[in-house]
């Protein structure tokens, strides 16, 4: 009966020690989750919809959201939406501290010098770079058909990017001036078509790509792809995020409920289909 009790209590504090909130982007809003427990109960929200300092004009923007990314620890979200809008946003006001337009935007990610880029997908077919300090046009614009992922390199200085058949790496050249531009480093062929999720894993040389059928991994220090462990041959992934500490994965498949793994387990929306998701860091 003891060790039923000790049992009982590893296991409590095994699946709270796990317990960590989750960002999520799908149709008209993103929102954060905590993943204690089955049924999804909403933390906080925007919604391009109702937010009180979005024109109205620019509402229609942000109607299918698509990517979601936290800075400075949650303080701060990176969203953007297949409908062009871009934006950041400060989560403890919900006011926008900056919004931009690129067609079909499908990820983007903060870089240094208080610089945005914006991958813009088919019928875009470019990597854009804004400046937050600027207008809302861009300062630099540079090809890749289907764009959709992108991650910033601290560590190597370089930009990483996702295209249909291509991860490419990026070196920032005269990045101090009013003339940033985007340098093409490397391109490395995908082992499977339409590139679509990128995203580091934490504490590791590995990225980890979603395509139209597989999860593969590319090693950044050898130039090199494998399939992932778990996810390798599975297809239609949208989404896949490594949390820094505890290592358990998130999946969304752009349905109503995500997937979890190690620990294994399940999370299911009443009233919303996340299409990509972010560990709250």
């Amino acid at each position: 009966m003891i060790r039923s009790f000790i049992a009982s209590v590893l296991c409590f504090f095994t699946i709270h020690a796990m317990s960590a909130e989750l960002v999520c982007a799908g149709g008209n809003e993103v929102f954060i989750v905590d993943t204690d427990g089955a049924t999804a109960k909403k933390l906080w929200r925007w919604s391009g919809e109702d937010a009180a300092d979005l024109p109205a004009e620019a509402r229609r923007d942000f109607n299918h959201l698509d990517e979601c990314k936290p800075l400075e620890n949650g303080a701060k979200l990176l969203v953007c939406a297949s409908n062009g809008g871009c934006a950041l946003i400060d989560r403890a006001t919900n006011r926008l501290l900056w919004r931009a337009r690129a067609r079909n935007a499908h990820s983007l990610s903060l870089l240094p010098h208080d610089r945005i880029v914006v991958a813009s997908s088919l019928s875009g077919d470019h990597l854009e770079v804004f400046s937050l300090s600027g207008s809302t046009v861009p300062v630099f614009k540079t090809p890749l058909h289907s764009a959709h992922g992108l991650v910033w390199d601290e560590k190597r200085q370089c930009l990483w990017a996702l295209g249909f058949d291509e991860l490419r790496a990026y070196t920032l050249e005269a990045w101090e001036s009013d003339q940033p531009l985007l340098k093409l480093k490397s391109s490395y062929p995908l082992p499977d078509k339409d590139g679509h999720d990128l995203r580091p894993v934490p504490g590791t040389n590995e990225l980890i790509i979603t395509t139209e059928k597989t999860v593969q991994l590319f090693d950044r220090e050898t130039n090199s792809f494998k399939p992932h462990t778990l996810l390798g041959k599975e297809a239609g992934i949208k989404s896949v995020d490594v949390h820094p500490s505890t290592g358990r994965i998130v999946i969304s498949s752009w349905g109503t409920a995500i997937r979890l793994l190690e620990p294994s387990g399940t999370i299911q929306f009443k009233d919303a289909r996340p299409y990509k998701v972010r560990w709250l860091q």
